[in-house]
């Protein structure tokens, strides 16, 4: 008989919990990026990595991919003004990176091939995933959907598994769940921030300062008992970008600011941990069973890919650089579609929804090569 599903997941927990065990230092301490690797995206184990079901409406959270195929439609149509303005190069990839349940992937896809923007030309879609179970659910899901007749997909473990490429590069939502760092102001002075773990579970421990960040320098420690937080992981995400998109652009959606005004919106840190679409009371409760984020804080985002030789096109609210490329259009076209007035007002308020109701979403635009 094989094992109910409580069972496996509580095993599994089991497994995240020993796993952040045997990482932390020989005092118990546990930096927090670390945390959260672990917990995310362990193999195997990890929230992120394991086979369930996270993201939509019997998950945890859901994204602006999973309101409808709205975003995906829009993001067709910048898809295909970068291809035109490359002069439609005879090998142009797609790479989205994060592709999670592959709603977006799916959407994207299905309008670029009702739009024919690529004809019969050869175009690679690749999805960065490097869970091999999602991977593989990834696969299941488009093997089925429908593309142009020239697109061919694949998944890979990272941006830069094939090498340097000529295309567009798409992040919805990605930056905000990789692993970061959370600093301390104590004493005038920044302190690494970290968990260890007690007797009643994991706790937030106190660490040594941290060694030297790439530019921006910190800022001046704030009252004591703030809290800043980074992810260097995300800024090596731009020497990335920057090392292998020779010619094209790379679009990030995600929730985020300014970081003078994420630190003054934010004094105790942005950390949010989902579980049922609540939020939890604490964040360390149960490592791997919650979906553990941050608000981007897009002035080191932008640093970064200035400092990996990229060029920044646009960095806005998300609402404007939706509208900028063609979301009225798209979405007009899509209710039009809607077969009776229940389902077109239930399109016409998923419309709305994308355009009005993701205030807190930036989006980064930047170019590399011609």
């Amino acid at each position: 008989m094989s094992p109910e599903p409580a069972d496996e997941e509580a095993r599994r927990l089991v497994a995240v919990d020993a796993a952040l065990r045997q990482a932390a230092g020989a005092d118990g301490f546990l930096r927090f990026d670390r945390f959260v690797e672990i917990a995310l995206y362990a193999p195997g184990i990890g929230y992120y990595s394991h086979a369930g079901r996270q993201i939509g409406a019997s998950g945890d959270f859901y994204t602006a991919a999973q309101v409808g195929p709205l975003l995906g439609a829009t993001l067709a149509r910048r898809v295909a003004q970068e291809y035109d303005r490359l002069g439609r190069p005879a090998s142009f990839r797609i790479v989205e990176v994060g592709a999670g349940d592959g709603s977006l992937a799916e959407a994207l896809v299905g309008a670029l091939a009702r739009q024919g923007t690529f004809g019969s030309s050869p175009v690679d879609y690749v999805l960065v995933e490097p869970s091999p179970s999602l991977a593989t659910r990834l696969s299941e899901r488009l093997a089925a959907s429908h593309r142009p007749p020239g697109l061919e997909w694949r998944v890979a473990p990272s941006l830069s598994s094939d090498g340097p490429f000529a295309g567009i590069v798409v992040a919805n939502e990605l930056l905000d769940a990789l692993p970061f760092r959370r600093l301390l102001a104590v004493d005038g002075a920044w302190r690494e921030q970290g968990v260890s773990r007690g007797a009643s579970g994991w706790t937030w421990a106190e660490g040594r300062a941290p060694n030297p960040f790439p530019p921006p320098a910190l800022p001046a420690p704030a009252p004591p008992g703030s809290v800043w937080e980074l992810s260097v992981l995300a800024e090596g995400l731009m020497r990335e970008l920057g090392d292998h998109l020779v010619r094209g652009a790379a679009i990030f959606l995600d929730y985020g600011d300014d970081g003078a005004a994420l630190r003054h919106r934010f004094p105790r840190g942005s950390l949010t941990a989902f579980r049922a679409h609540e939020v939890l009371e604490n964040p360390l409760d149960l490592p791997g069973s919650a979906d553990l984020s941050m608000f981007v804080d897009f002035t080191r985002i932008r640093a970064a890919a200035i400092r990996s030789g990229l060029t920044e096109l646009s960095y806005r609210i998300q609402s404007e650089s939706l509208a900028g490329w063609g979301l009225g259009e798209v979405g007009a076209e899509w209710i039009a579609e809607a077969t009776g007035s229940v389902e077109q007002v239930r399109r016409r308020l998923a419309l709305k929804n994308l355009a009005f109701g993701f205030p807190n979403f930036r989006a980064l635009e930047l170019s590399a090569g011609a």
